[in-house]
């Protein structure tokens, strides 16, 4: 019989209409806003003081707030007014000390009964519900001078490999160097030295008033600019697999001018956390102990990280390794001890480096020196500083007796907690940071700009579809009200999957939704189009509906599979607001094409299948 679906197939379109609302009716409810407040540190948990001061300062600024929450690692104070977001975090940035991170956050609403099936609301890019904007400056001129400080360093020892005796080799500015000699042909030889090794380095010979004969080594500014392009696009790397490790969505990390570097995160995140892991310049170097003889410019002193213990050591100025060396950080605990550790993997050179000089060593300690970049904004007292002041914390977290050469894999130990050992396993599995980084500007794309952009973004969804149903009802009547169902499923199905999908909405997402409304009443044109024409042929009313769907469906599979092609160059090839437009179209797409030929279909069947019909309504 003609136009009769099977029961199992109208089981199944039922069964997708009925998840498609389930998942959609997360979009329901609307997150709250919330300020986030957690430990600039790992290890530093989150007690009820800290939240007490917070809550009482808003208290006395007339900020409503309700909803209190505690977890392991964090705060949340939920607040009455979105707009009220900023002003709350600025009172307690100034409530509480540096050692706290307080940051912009969107409570989740959803019911319980919803998460627990992974049901939950869209993410909403920076142009729609806001976001976190981070300006960040690369210190190019500390990796200038830690190059300088290393063509120093080397240019001592192939001296000294030579037998060629210097006075001194010293950086004496921004970008040159100097070596001294007592005779010419020492200079002569040292100079031809230093020239093979170093070709990047212009070395000009003189002499002063004290008879020393010099050779001055200059950085070129083509070759400081190369290294400075480098500092910049390997902590763009770093930072771009920092927010890959926090699970940001649609995240936007890109370069700005010579040494500025942008980083947006957008829709419902964890602010708090992303700031905190992203403004953390963390490093590793692993030193040998200075031995007793060792001369006061060959060693430094550093305390230990854990507070228990007292006192410090002294670790040799040249590192063996440093964290650019590590290719795999996992955390894991010691079979033996239960205590956390850092499992570690080696690049090949950093492997090799690390066999050297721990095989001429054992017997001697190797000290894991945790380097950490920190930005303070209060003194001593608790006071507001004029300029927020960079400083360098250098710390010893584990320092243990060489008993065999270490390779390519080992562990690090000595760490306070898990907490810390995942922390410095995803620092150091990100990758090192070429260069410092300060934060020079944190914003907020504001909650008003973005209601906006909804608003306009829903009223234009609403006009088309609006204008779209009363022509489909005006020119095909009851097929046109069973399109217009469809049409209203579609779009029900597309922000199911987007939600479940975790795909950012962004304002060109939106143009790409008021394509899929037209693109999908498209098919169902077609469809009724043959329809017509069979009907005018002749054709009985179950024999037309019949070929219509079954004309047209060639039609409407290579005009959807072209466009669905080109959703997919456009999502491999374009950046975050096209990607946007890409992945709403391609979803779309799919959806209209299971809306418009099997759901309007299913509908038309049960009004028209298996019956007697002299005339139909189209």
């Amino acid at each position: 019989m003609l136009n009769r679906y099977p029961i199992w197939k109208y089981c199944l379109i039922l069964a997708v209409v009925v998840l498609g609302f389930v998942f959609s009716a997360a979009n329901l409810y609307a997150p709250d806003p919330a300020i986030q407040i957690s430990g600039a540190s790992s290890s530093l948990t989150i007690d009820q003081s800290a939240v007490s001061k917070a809550t009482k300062i808003l208290k006395d600024n007339n900020i409503a707030y309700f909803g209190e929450e505690f977890t392991d690692k964090n705060a949340l104070i939920r607040l009455q007014d979105k707009a009220q977001q900023l002003p709350a975090q600025d009172l307690i940035k100034k409530a509480l000390s540096d050692d706290y991170v307080v940051a912009l956050n969107l409570a989740p609403t959803t019911p319980q009964w919803l998460r627990a099936i992974g049901a939950g609301p869209m993410k909403l890019g920076l142009d729609l519900s806001g976001g976190v904007h981070f300006l960040m400056e690369v210190d190019t001129e500390s990796v200038v001078s830690a190059r300088l400080e290393t063509i120093e360093e080397q240019s001592k020892a192939n001296l000294r490999e030579e037998r060629l005796r210097y006075k001194a080799v010293v950086v004496t500015g921004e970008n040159t160097l100097e070596a001294r000699f007592a005779d010419v042909d020492t200079r002569t030889k040292a100079g031809s030295i230093l020239r093979r090794e170093y070709p990047e380095v212009v070395f000009v010979a003189s002499e002063n008033t004290a008879g020393e004969f010099i050779l001055t080594g200059t950085l070129p500014e083509q070759v400081i600019s190369e290294i400075e392009d480098y500092a910049v696009n390997q902590n763009l790397t770093t930072l771009r697999n920092r927010v890959n490790e926090l699970g940001v969505s649609e995240p936007i990390v890109q370069r700005q001018g010579r040494n500025r570097i942008v980083v947006e995160l957008p829709g419902v995140q964890d602010t708090a956390e992303a700031k905190r892991i992203i403004g953390k310049t963390a490093n590793l170097e692993f030193r040998l102990e200075a031995e007793r003889s060792a001369l006061s410019s060959q060693r430094d002193y550093f305390d230990y990280k854990d507070e228990n213990s007292l006192g410090g050591a002294y670790l040799e100025k040249r590192p063996v390794i440093g964290g650019e060396d590590v290719t795999r950080a996992q955390a894991g605990f010691d079979t033996q001890t239960s205590q956390p550790q850092v499992n570690i993997s080696l690049s090949s050179d950093g492997g090799a480096k690390m066999y050297r000089a721990t095989a001429s060593n054992i017997g001697r300690s190797l000290g894991v020196l945790f380097i950490e970049y920190k930005t303070k904004t209060q003194d001593a007292q608790g006071n507001l500083l004029d300029k927020p002041v960079q400083i360098i914390e250098k710390q010893i977290i584990s320092l243990a007796t060489i008993q065999s050469a270490l390779n390519a894999e080992f562990r690090i130990t000595g760490l306070e907690n898990t907490a810390e050992a995942s922390e410095l396993a995803l620092l150091l599995r990100a990758g090192a940071l070429a260069a410092p980084m300060q934060f020079v500007q944190e914003s907020t794309i504001g909650p008003s700009l973005g209601a906006e952009n909804i608003d306009l973004g829903v009223k234009s969804v609403q006009l088309g579809l609006l204008l779209v149903l009363i022509f489909m009802l005006v020119f095909y009547k009851v097929f046109g009200l069973a399109a217009n169902i469809a049409l209203a499923v579609n779009l029900v199905l597309l922000i199911a999957v987007m939600s479940l999908l975790g795909a950012t909405l962004t304002l060109p997402g939106i143009a790409g939704i008021v394509l899929t409304v037209g693109m999908a009443v498209d098919a169902n044109v077609l469809i009724f189009s043959r329809v017509k024409e069979e009907l005018k042929a002749g054709a009985p009313p179950q024999s037309a509906i019949n070929a219509g769907f079954d004309r047209a469906f060639t039609t409407i599979l290579d005009a959807n599979i072209t466009t669905l092609i080109v959703a997919v160059i456009l999502y491999g090839i374009g950046t975050g607001p096209v990607k946007g437009f890409a992945v709403t179209l391609a979803i779309g797409i799919i959806t209209s094409m299971f809306t418009a030929i099997l759901g309007t279909r299913a509908i038309i069947n049960l009004i028209y299948g298996g019956r007697t019909v002299k005339k139909l309504s189209i």
